[in-house]
């Protein structure tokens, strides 16, 4: 499977600008012979914009069915993260649309993070999976992944694939050259991590946008400019996959 990640600049509160870049990335995925393309976290409408609550949109919203079309013209996936409006909450959200432009997955975060976030949103509590291609994939949003558990129950249950829209920001290099590939090595799944590059407001995000495969290995890396990631995921080698959910000792 190849597979490809968006790293850009947030869209600042331009939905119109968000749903363009999204679909020239996706374009150009497609181009290269990508099976799915995965954007940041709240892409729509950007993750760190003063006006989330009036700009978040119900998964029934023109602008993510217009995604969906993008997806289903250019037969590739596509993974975006949004600020969710669902009645009167509001969730940090990350959809998933076929190639077909039929929605796989509708994912709210678990694990909120800082006050930020804790004041806008309402945490999810599912976990989900879905048939994404050869793989069977989950997604994650930012924060999720750096939660061992949240990954041991998705591998437990057979997902081989997470895809991550993330939002990191300084001082926090640490999650995508080391969290993300030792998550990804002890529990025996690829990890696709798509985050912004650039500054919004008072944050800098710090781009390094990873792919880390089931054998902890580094796949493909951003730095800290916008760029098109893409690679082929490797077979998993049953020989070299960790062990460690079955030789687990409980004290």
């Amino acid at each position: 499977m190849r597979l490809a990640l968006w790293q850009g600049t947030s869209p600042a509160s331009d939905i119109e600008a968000a749903c363009a870049q999204a679909e020239v990335a996706l374009a150009a995925a497609a181009a290269m012979g990508a099976a799915a393309l995965v954007l940041p976290e709240v892409w729509l409408p950007g993750y760190n914009q003063p006006g989330i609550p009036a700009l978040a949109l119900p998964l029934d919203s023109a602008p993510l069915h217009r995604l969906a079309a993008a997806a289903r013209t250019h037969k590739t996936a596509l993974v975006m993260g949004y600020a969710e409006r669902a009645g009167d909450r509001l969730y940090n959200s990350a959809a998933c649309f076929g190639p077909d432009g039929a929605l796989l997955c509708n994912y709210r975060k678990v694990q909120l993070y800082g006050p930020r976030e804790a004041a806008l949103y309402t945490p999810g509590d599912t976990l989900h999976t879905f048939r994404l291609g050869t793989e069977t994939a989950a997604i994650l949003i930012c924060y999720d992944i750096e939660f061992a558990p949240h990954v041991s129950s998705l591998a437990a249950r057979g997902t081989t694939l997470i895809l991550v829209p993330t939002a990191n920001m300084a001082p926090f290099t640490h999650v995508p050259r080391a969290t993300v590939p030792a998550m990804a090595a002890s529990h025996g799944v690829t990890i696709a991590y798509a985050n912004y590059c650039g500054t919004e407001g008072d944050l800098t995000y710090v781009g390094t946008s990873t792919i880390a495969g089931p054998h902890g290995e580094i796949l493909a890396q951003a730095g800290e400019t916008p760029t098109l990631l893409v690679t082929d995921l490797p077979p998993r080698d049953l020989g070299r996959l960790s062990t460690q959910a079955t030789d687990l000792r409980q004290l």
